[in-house]
């Protein structure tokens, strides 16, 4: 029976503490929250504030930048599901008129459309969303600044276009969409487009002095789907604990792995950062991290999720610039990670086992190099070298019996045991590969053959 997760060591408490204490200190915020999440729920949060006893909690909303942007990336992924579009569609299919149309919807989530960083000016963050009342305002006279799918080139006006493509399929705001389909089926009640009471108002603090500066709060218009949000700790680490399993209620688990799975590759140098669909991935330390860094003037904001750890962490912060709030998370998961490591579930055996399985697991040779098939626990079939590197995949079966590669090298690519005329398996097919019981058997359906001799040795082999 598996437990249910259990409060942190008040050791782990303490050193989570320290890291957010340290960092609104140094990052000399006005107010900092950071939350973690593990097994399912929120296991920690803390809070420093400038104003002795005034210190925001979990439920504070913040505003949380581009953060915003993986919340409408869920949103197209659903009408992908339902069948309402593909992601290789161009944009022009759903929404006509744009002058960029012949993008792809996978283009504009992977940010490798070519379009623009920004808007025209003026600066787009601090000024309302009325000053660009149509698309054609937002893109101005020159959107597209790169060949599409070549490069990875952040936009944010790739992802008001989502937005308006959420909006133009579903025939309702995204503002409404979002809180019908991904806010209240999540139970996100404090995420919302405008601030509610309790929130943190936002601020810029001088780099050569300790005095503080509001910052305008605009309402982004068609930039909304961008970075428009406010949340809070709370909320963001339910959507954390849904970005590493899924909810059927919004997205398959197949469906939040899609997001996270690279779209395109890095720039030259920067081998540690990627970009999914609507996601950011980085590599921190010996980690892999999902999820997305968000800053809007007066306010920055981190979410990550360790899915191998099943440590997910938030930080927010009311300050334009000064804290890293994407390091400080990635360092509260370290914390959480190192000091107690994820319990492996216990090992159990299989119901039941299945003969026809269990006579393919063992070696295969792919000509003289030695694989092995395993049957895993969860039914699937997982091939992979036995020495070295090689080409590896696990591979899960389909209704017509044959198997489909699920990562690795073989991804999407098919599995087929073959079999001879009385039924016994000749050799395993594997995207036209032929693996074999033994290394070039005389027998064996090796193309090309294999020589009728056999294998010899050096005093056998005459010119």
């Amino acid at each position: 029976m598996t437990s249910s997760p259990e409060q942190l060591l008040p050791s782990t408490r303490r050193a989570l503490l320290h890291r957010i204490a340290r960092a609104q200190a140094e990052g000399r915020a006005p107010s900092l929250v950071g939350a973690v999440a593990r097994e399912g729920r929120m296991v920690w949060t803390g809070a420093r504030s400038c104003v002795e006893g005034h210190a925001p909690d979990a439920d504070t909303q913040y505003r949380i930048g581009s953060i915003t942007k993986t919340f409408t990336a869920v949103l197209v992924l659903r009408l992908r599901d339902e069948g309402l579009l593909d992601l290789n569609d161009p944009l022009e299919k759903h929404l006509p008129g744009t002058g960029v149309g012949e993008v792809t919807v996978a283009q504009l989530l992977g940010h490798s459309a070519g379009l623009s960083a920004e808007t025209p000016p003026p600066w787009w963050e601090r000024t309302p969303g009325s000053l660009r009342p149509e698309l054609a305002d937002v893109l101005g006279e020159r959107p597209v600044l790169h060949p599409a799918g070549r490069r990875h080139h952040y936009s944010n006006p790739g992802f008001t276009l989502l937005g308006s493509l959420v909006e133009a399929v579903r025939g309702a705001s995204w503002e409404e969409v979002l809180r019908r389909e991904v806010l209240e089926p999540l139970s996100m009640d404090r995420t919302s487009a405008r601030p509610v009471a309790p929130h943190a108002g936002g601020w810029a603090v001088h780099p050569w002095a300790d005095v503080m500066l509001p910052e305008p709060t605009e309402d982004l218009g068609l930039m909304a789907p961008a970075g428009q949000l406010w949340s809070t700790a709370a909320d963001l680490c339910r959507f954390a604990v849904f970005l590493s399993e899924g909810d059927e209620k919004v997205l398959s688990e197949a469906s939040v792995r899609e997001l996270r799975t690279p779209a395109v590759p890095p720039e030259a140098g920067q081998w540690n950062d990627g970009y999914g669909l609507g996601t950011q991935l980085v590599r921190w330390g010996d980690r892999t991290l999902v999820g997305h860094t968000g800053s809007l003037p007066g306010f920055v904001a981190g979410l990550w999720v360790s899915v191998e750890d099943d440590v997910a962490a938030v930080v927010l912060a009311n300050v334009t610039s000064g804290p890293y709030a994407g390091a400080i998370a990635a360092d509260l998961i370290g914390i959480v990670a190192d000091a107690e490591p994820r319990i492996p579930e216990p090992w159990r055996p299989l119901p039941e086992a299945d003969r026809d399985l269990l006579d393919l697991t063992g070696p295969w040779y792919w000509g003289t190099s030695p694989f092995g098939l395993k049957w895993l626990s969860d039914r699937g079939l997982e091939l992979g070298p036995l020495r070295g590197g090689g080409r590896g995949s696990r591979f899960v079966v389909q209704p017509d019996g044959d198997w489909r590669g699920l990562d690795g090298y073989y991804a999407g690519e098919t599995l087929r045991v073959v079999r001879r005329p009385d039924g016994s398996v000749s050799h395993l097919d594997v995207g036209s590969f032929v693996f074999t019981r033994e290394p070039y058997g005389p027998d064996d359906a090796v193309p090309g053959g294999v020589d009728s001799k056999g294998w010899r040795g050096l005093g056998d082999i005459k010119e």
